[in-house]
């Protein structure tokens, strides 16, 4: 089977404006050979090739909100993408007013009149799902910032029942179709007559690996439910406590805000991104810590795996 795993690589982790060593949103999630390019600050598309990842399947973009650190990149890449082709398709996901933004700087600055080099499609979403694989989904939900349609998004392994090859063993099934039917919930009869339904071999139901990507936002009570028990988290931290005014004012987070949301969710490990340029990393990570210990700063360039922590003996 494939590995129940995300894994998120950070491609610009500063706020509002690039620092020398943070360029501006952007992260791609990957799972098997799934791949979504989240926000796409300026900068972007030199990250992706500096990250060595390159453009090949990368075919979809989900848009947090509309504000300019998040879509600029936009323009340079179809721009790029105008004079060698390399991906077959593109599909940039986002709500209403952030994909008006994004068509008049796709179709009337980059593009003025020429045709898009691949299939290009704008599309409007609402909260819900927004793309299910066998294996997975992905939903948006609604989060608060300045302006309308902000989005974040959950990537979700669907719950699955593992199949218990010793017990296979034992009961004779041979390996082949047989044990692919079981495990998509056919019975079978082997040779002897003998009949093995999918109870025979599966185990219990366990959930899948969850990962939580919030954008900008202003608060975290309204997170709570789509954030719990999620294994990983990853969310803003424009500012720190001693700034939380203006973290209000402008409808950010503080460090200890995305803390204590973690906490509250029972979240497993945090993941703050979006740095102010007045802060150092040392600080912003222990304001953090102090609340919820298992929380990391992303740098640019960052890769973490998000998966399911088997407990022992379950």
């Amino acid at each position: 089977r494939n590995q129940p795993l995300f894994e998120i690589l950070f491609l610009g982790t500063s706020a509002s404006a690039p620092s020398a060593k943070r360029g501006l949103s952007g992260q791609v999630v990957s799972h098997n050979e799934y791949r979504f390019l989240i926000d796409c600050g300026e900068g972007t598309q030199r990250q992706i090739l500096q990250s060595g990842i390159g453009f090949k399947r990368l075919t979809r973009i989900l848009l947090t909100h509309g504000h300019l650190d998040h879509i600029l990149g936009l323009g340079g890449l179809l721009s790029t993408l105008l004079r060698w082709e390399s991906i077959d398709e593109l599909t940039i996901f986002g709500g209403k007013s952030t994909l008006e933004r994004v068509r008049v700087l796709l179709y009337d600055v980059v593009l003025r009149g020429n045709q898009p080099p691949m299939p290009l499609t704008l599309k409007e979403i609402k909260p819900g799902v927004v793309f299910e694989a066998d294996d997975f989904t992905v939903t948006a939900f609604s989060v608060t910032h300045r302006g309308p349609d902000c989005l974040g998004y959950v990537f979700e392994e669907k719950a699955r029942r593992p199949f218990l090859s010793e017990k296979a063993d034992e009961l004779g099934v041979p390996f082949g179709p047989e044990r692919r039917d079981l495990v998509a919930g056919l019975e079978i009869t082997l040779p002897d007559g003998r009949r093995i339904t999918p109870d025979d071999v599966l185990g219990p139901w366990e959930k899948g690996s969850k990962l939580v990507v919030v954008g900008d936002a202003g608060r975290t009570d309204n997170l709570l439910e789509v954030c719990k028990d999620a294994d990983g988290l990853v969310i803003e931290s424009t500012y720190l406590d001693e700034e939380a005014d203006m973290a209000k004012q402008f409808s950010h987070l503080t460090a200890r805000m995305g803390a204590e949301l973690a906490t509250k969710a029972g979240v497993k490990k945090l993941i703050l991104t979006h740095i102010s340029r007045r802060y150092r990393e040392k600080d912003v990570i222990a304001e953090a810590q102090s609340i919820f210990n298992n929380t990391a700063v992303a740098r640019d360039f960052d890769t973490y795996q998000i998966k399911k922590e088997i407990e022992n003996g379950k």
